[in-house]
């Protein structure tokens, strides 16, 4: 019986730790990925376009995958180097809202790997929305 509670007890704590390591790391990875690249993706009404940004701080960056998701006809370009700026036309605001063309980036970088980077579009008198970062 306390060989089965010891047992209990040393899986649970070792379940605890494991799940908090793995929380842990990934806040580190976000926050370390957001002090790295500095993303946008902003609607410029009047000129009918999307000026996409791309700046990876390190400089380390391989390559990066743009793609605005979407849309009738699918935008996607391929970029070498840590930056860039992109302007795509956009003739209006689509009618369910910007959510439904999300700004995606699969970059290539030499110290993190592939990496993937999920914004959204938003009018320059708006707050940026949240950017996510993922490992790929």
């Amino acid at each position: 019986m306390t060989k089965k509670i010891i047992s209990i007890a040393l899986i649970t704590f070792v379940s605890i730790l494991f799940v908090v390591f793995f929380i842990e790391s990934n806040s580190i990875d976000r926050e370390l990925f957001a002090s790295t690249f500095i993303v946008d993706a902003i609607y410029l009404e009047e000129e009918g376009f999307v000026v996409v940004t791309f700046l990876d701080k390190s400089g380390k960056t391989q390559s990066v995958v743009l793609e605005i998701l979407g849309l009738s006809e699918s935008f996607q370009k391929n970029f070498v180097g840590s930056e860039f700026t992109e302007k795509v036309p956009f003739y209006s605001e689509p009618q369910y809202g910007w959510k439904i063309n999300p700004v995606t980036f699969v970059v290539e970088h030499e110290e993190f790997g592939k990496v993937g980077i999920k914004t959204e579009i938003h009018a320059p008198d708006e707050s940026s929305p949240p950017i996510i970062f993922s490992k790929l």
